[in-house]
Order: structure tokens, then sequence, then C-alpha cells
């Protein structure tokens, strides 16, 4: 009997052990989810391995800061580093200066070195990294214009530092270590450098051969500073300057005023939560979390904000100016960020919107000819792509409340781009003969195949592009024209809203494909529409081929409907999309068209003129159909794993849709003040506006399988339309979603 009581009470009490040891695990669990905050989520390894062309880059930066890092290696899976970064002055560019620690007489020296590296640690503000071989520890943190690294040598011998610039200039000035670099326009990035300790020695590597010197000057210069070995702990607090050395030393003891890493990795931290939690997510799934925190993390990266203390170095006229209190910004590659990105600025960041807009207005000022840059970068417009679609980003700020820039300007400039430069892809030439030919036939003439170039303003690998040409600049003359109206320039509006309809010219009514005509207004034949058109389809169309540019009409979607036989057969098309076959092998198909991955079917996921099309099903009636894709794709090519980004990740192109889309809304039309409603991913989605107020997105049961709203409420009143109004967005208020696992194909479908 003794021994049954006691077997009972022991089991009782193993089992009340068992519940307060599960419930204590529930606790720190809920306490560890209750801690972290909105930068924990961002994994900046997401898509570091490329399916094809560029992979993402682990950046370490502040939003939208000059000073920007990443280790300098191919990808994720390369063996080495090449030394340390110190600033990256481009968007996937490489690193201007370059560090690289030793122990003395451990390996032999070279302006940069390579290293074999182990327990690397990114995120958005810091880095850590342990150099194997060499056994030195390395911590590093970031400021908007200054960093600081903290090294720590295991080694015996005295511990070495090289500075290198790849081409330019480096000097000890007897506390600190300045250094240039050109990068090409007649723009430089200076460095200055100071260090927690003195070092004992400074020399200088040439041709292999090390000699005692304060300076160096040309290619691959470089400074060997030697340290007592007395300290294994080296602190480095630096700054870079676009200026001169003099601000960069200014930035440096602006930023980092002390040798505290631990401090600035925690103000970097604030920043980023502050920056990433403009947007609040809520749900089961953390995964999704990471997507969409990641996706956020990257709309960060550019444009960069390059005033230095209320003056700013211009490479578009090489002159330093005042920013007058509006900061100057560059590298934002227009031709991949208007369509999400700028939007997404405007919902979330719209000060900064409207700086970024008066920066494209004062780069237009500074430049030979008034007109729009088409691909700003730090040393100036590089005029890449094709159409000229800044214009979109002035409209969509503009339509949607932004004031902050001066619009008259923007539209002159944004006039001469389109109407006094060339239309060829890649150019920077003024209006020539292929520009007169579309103005007096509305369509850029297109090449038989084995035919010559004629017109001196085409580059001879990026060629005409003349379908992608006609299509861009079709809907960039639409948003001429409501700017025009905007501005009561009723003869401009008239004008430019019938230009606008030039698409018409090129639509093939027998194929229902926008075809490619020559100059006699004959379509070419024969025609392939995966294939023709060569390399990246340039000859025809640019980067993608035919199936994605039949739906390149984002200003007049009613009408491409109606151009191919209604809504039914539109569908039918959009379905057909997805299922057509690449035609050839992968190694082929790719061989030809590399921007063309993240295929289904022939859509692709992975370049920007693809973004809107998943939407275009709630312009036919048949929203279910957007909700089914939307979410089907975003988990089929965007995953929080190394290759979870289907395709170039420029800056924030792709990825504005990711966040986007996660919301449950989309711009299709960046101009029109109007978002196409898809399927939220979290059960609440809040957005802080600059107003003070905040909109919220409810969709409770939100899933993957519970995917399809039933109905909808906007501030409790029924919604019955797959689309938000901007304006009604900035009310405030919620936007509420019933959802299930099975389509009510009847919402929204009138």
């Amino acid at each position: 009997m003794f021994t049954e009581r006691f077997s009972h009470w022991r089991g009782v009490w193993n089992k009340g052990k068992l519940l307060f040891t599960v419930a204590l695990i529930c606790v720190s669990g809920f306490q560890a989810m209750a801690q972290k905050t909105e930068v924990d989520y961002v994994n900046p390894y997401m898509g570091n391995i490329s399916h094809l062309l560029v992979p993402t880059y682990p950046t370490v930066h502040l939003p939208n800061s000059i000073l920007r890092v990443y280790p300098e290696r191919g990808d994720f899976t390369s063996d080495r580093i090449k030394g340390l970064p110190l600033v990256v002055t481009s968007h996937r560019g490489s690193s201007a200066f370059n560090l690289s620690p030793l122990s003395a007489g451990g390996r032999d020296l070279a302006p940069v070195l390579n290293y074999s590296y182990d327990q690397e640690t990114i995120n958005p503000y810091s880095y850590s990294v342990y150099l194997d071989q060499d056994q030195i520890d390395v911590h590093f943190a970031v400021a908007h214009q200054a960093a600081m690294y903290e090294l720590n040598f295991e080694k015996d011998g005295n511990p070495q530092l090289i500075f290198n610039t790849r081409k330019g200039e480096v000097k000890w000035d007897g506390k600190g270590l300045s250094g240039s670099q050109d990068i090409g326009n007649n723009t430089k990035v200076y460095l200055y450098a100071e260090f927690d300790q003195q070092p004992s020695d400074i020399a200088s590597l040439k041709n292999g051969q090390v000699s005692k010197s304060s300076e160096a000057t040309g290619e691959q210069a470089n400074l060997v500073l030697t340290f007592s070995g007395s300290n294994k702990k080296i602190k480095i607090r630096y700054g870079i300057s676009f200026i001169d050395a003099v601000q960069a030393k200014a930035n440096m003891n602006r930023e980092i005023k002390n040798y505290d890493l631990a401090k600035v990795r925690e103000y970097g931290k604030s920043v980023w939560n502050k920056a990433l939690g403009k947007l609040k997510v809520e749900g089961d799934s953390e995964n999704d979390k990471n997507i969409f925190y990641t996706s956020l993390y990257r709309t960060f990266e550019r444009p960069v904000n390059i005033s230095e203390d209320g003056r700013y170095f211009s490479a578009f006229d090489g002159k330093v100016h005042n920013d007058d209190g509006v900061p100057f910004f560059t590298d934002d590659w227009i031709w991949d960020s208007y369509r999400a990105h700028h939007p997404l600025n405007v919902l979330i960041d719209t000060k900064k919107e409207g700086n970024i807009l008066q920066s494209f207005v004062r780069m237009s000022e500074q430049m030979d000819n008034f007109w729009l840059p088409t691909f700003p970068e730090i040393n100036g417009d590089s005029r890449r792509m094709n159409s000229n679609h800044g214009v979109a980003s002035i409209l969509d700020a503009y339509e949607k409340g932004v004031r902050s820039f001066n619009v008259e300007e923007a539209y002159r400039a944004a006039k001469g781009a389109i109407t006094e430069k060339t239309l060829a892809p890649w150019s920077g030439k003024p209006a020539g003969k292929m520009d007169k030919f579309f103005v007096e036939k509305g369509y850029i003439p297109a090449l038989h195949p084995g035919e010559k170039e004629i017109y001196a303003e085409v580059d001879g690998f990026e060629r005409r592009q003349p379908v992608a040409v006609t299509l861009g600049t079709s809907y960039d003359l639409w948003c001429l024209a409501q700017l025009a109206k905007h501005l009561g320039k009723t003869e401009d509006y008239d004008r430019f809203m019938k230009q606008s309809l030039n698409y018409r010219n090129i639509f093939n009514q027998e194929t229902n494909f926008f075809h490619p005509k020559d100059e006699k207004g004959n379509f070419i034949e024969p025609f392939d529409y995966v294939f023709s058109g060569g390399q990246g389809a340039r000859e025809y169309y640019g980067e993608n081929n035919a199936w994605i540019y039949r739906w390149d009409v984002q200003h007049n979607i009613p009408d491409l409907i109606n151009l191919m036989g209604g809504n039914q057969q539109f569908v039918k098309y959009l379905d057909d999309m997805f299922v057509q076959p690449l035609g050839r092998s992968k190694f082929d198909f790719y061989q030809q068209l590399p921007d063309h991955t993240g295929n289904v079917g022939q859509f692709s996921m992975a370049n920007e003129p693809s973004l809107h099309i998943p939407y275009l099903y709630n312009y036919a009636g048949q929203p279910w159909k957007t909700q089914k894709r939307i979410k089907t794709l975003i988990k089929q090519w965007f995953r929080n794993d190394l290759m979870g980004v289907p395709g170039d990740e420029d800056g924030g192109g792709l990825s504005s849709f990711v966040v986007f889309s996660q919301l449950g809304f989309y711009p299709v039309t960046p101009g029109s003040g109007v978002y196409s409603i898809g399927s939220p991913f979290f059960e609440k989605a809040s957005i802080s506006l600059e107003n003070g107020k905040t909109f919220t997105v409810l969709a409770k049961g939100a899933s993957d399988k519970v995917k399809y709203i039933q109905s909808a409420k906007l501030n409790g009143k029924p919604l019955n339309k797959p689309e938000i109004s901007h304006q009604e967005i900035l009310i405030g208020g919620v936007l509420e979603f019933v959802m299930g696992d099975k389509a009510n194909q009847n919402w929204g479908s009138k």
C-alpha cells in the first residue's frame, strides 16, 4: 500500500514537475519572441547564391547612408574574402578601400590579402568574422558616414595593417591616415582613419618591395602600419566622404567620438528598428516575417544620401554644393525602382521621396542638358536601360500629395528627357533620326535579321529594343500628360495623351502580341515570340521576351483588354503564359535570356517588367486568380535561404514587390494613385504614415492555404472591388478581409 501510494504521489510530482518545466520553456519562448525586434528578422544572406547572374550582397549599412560594406567575394560559396571592406561606392560595386590585417612574419605582404574565414555573422548594422588561418577575430559596426573595426590578433608577432586604394593616394599625417580613390568621371571617395594606439612603423609596398614611406600614390597605393606586439587588440575608427579627406575626418569625429564598438552597434540597431518599424506585421509564420523584413531592409540600400554637414559633391557637374537643408540623393537605377521602390517610399518615407525627386531636379540642372537622369550613380548618370521612367516617379509622388520638390522644373526635365534626348537605350545622345521616326510614325522601327544599323544613336550591343522602347515611352508620355494636366499645360496634355496610345501601332491583332515592325510598317516575319531578338531579345525587346512585354501597358489596361478581345480572352492569355513551356532546354533558354529566370512557364519572377503581371487578373474580373498567383509566386521564389531571390535584386527593385504583396496590395500603375489588391500574408499589418495616422490591414487566419478573400471592409463599409486608393490609406483606418481556403469567385469580379 505504501509503495503504491508513494508511486502515485511520485507520479503526480513528476507530472507537476514536467508541466512546470514545459511552462518555463513556453514562458522563455514567449519572452524570446517578445524581445525580437524588426531588424532581428532580417537575413542579409537571403539570395547570396545567384540562380544565374548576380547574387544579393549581405550589405552592412544604415538606411540610405553613404557608408556601405560587404565581404568582397563572388558569392556566398566563395572560399576566400579579399581583405576587409571600408566602403562600397555603388550598388554591387567593389570595395573602394581595403584593409588587410596580419601578424608580422605570418605571411607574404601584398596590397590586398586573401583570407580563409569562418564564423561569419552579418546583420544590417554590424559584421564579425574569424580569419582562421591568420587567427584574427574581426568585429565591425557602421554609422552613416563613419564606421569602426576592432581586430583581435591571436598569433605572436607585431600586428600589421595594410591600407590599400585601387587608384589614388594614402598618407600618414602623424595622427591618422588619409586616402582617396578615383572612381571615375572626376569623382573621388576620401577616407580618414585613426587608431586607439599609434603605429611603431609606417612603410609602403610596391612591386613586392617594402620601403619606409608615409605616403603612396598610383595603382594599388598602400601603407603598411606596424604596431607593438604588446597589445593584441587594435581599434580603428574612420570616416568617408565624397568632398575631401578633411570632411571625412569631420564625419568620423561627428559620428564615432571614441572607440566604443558596442555603442556604435546599439545605435545602428536602433536606427534600423526605427526605419523597419514603420511597418509592423503580426502572424503565426516567423518565416514570412523573415522574408518581409529582409525585403524591406533591401529597399533601404539605395538611393544614398550623400549630403555631408549641409554640402555634397555632385558628379553631375563636378562641383561641391550647399544642399540648403534638402539632402542630395543618388545611386538610383530608375528603370528598376520606379515600379515599386519609389511608390514604397511615397507610402512610408514621404519626406525622403520628396528629397529624392528634388535631387533629380538638381541633377538635371547640373548636367549639360536639362534632362531627367535615367541611372544616377555616385559618379554621374550612366544613362542605362531603356525609356525615361523618372517621370513616373515624379507623377506618382505628385498624384499622392507630395509637394516638397519643384514640380515645374521636374516636368521640364522629364519633357526634355523624352522629347529632346534620344530614346535609344543606353545612350545620352540628343534625339536623332530614329527619334524623328518615332514622332512621325508612332513607333520605333525594327531591323530584319541581318540588316545593318543605320542610326548613329543606337548602341552596338544594346540595339534598338524597338518594342520595349515603344511600350515604355508610351507609358512615359502618359505620365508626362498627367503632369501637364496638373500644371495646366493643356496643349502638352493633348499632345502627349495622343502619343501615349502609340503601343497600338505595334499590336499584332492576328497573334495578340506586341510585334516589331520595320520602317515600311510591316511586321517582322517569320517571328518567334520566345527566341527572336538575339541576346537578351535586345533586337526587339529588352532582357525579357515577347511573353513579358505582352503586358507592358501599365497606363491603359482596359484598352489592352479590349485589344485582346475582352476579359475572357485576356485571362486565357494570362493563363497561357504561366503554362507555356520554355521551348528549348534550360541551357539554351538561359544562354539567350539570362535575365529571364524565376520561370513559371514563360512568366519570369526575376525581372522587374514582370512584377505587375500577376495583378492583371483583377482588371479582367477574376481577382481570385491574382490571390492564388501572388501567394504561389512568393512562396516559390522568395524564400528565407541562400537562393531565396530569383534574379538580380537591383537595390530594392524586386524586394519592394515582396513588401507590397505581403502587405496585400501593389501599385500596378505608378502615377494613378491606386493600389491593386492581392492576398495579405499576415493577420495584421500596420503602416505608420508620416501624417501621424496609421493604416491597418487585418486578415484573420491568413496563411499559405487560407489565401482567398471572401469579403472585405474599408473602415467598416463593404469593399467590393480589388483596389484601394492612396488617399483612402492616408485617411488612416482599417482594411479588413475575411479569408478562406477556397476562392470566392464573385468578390471583386465586377
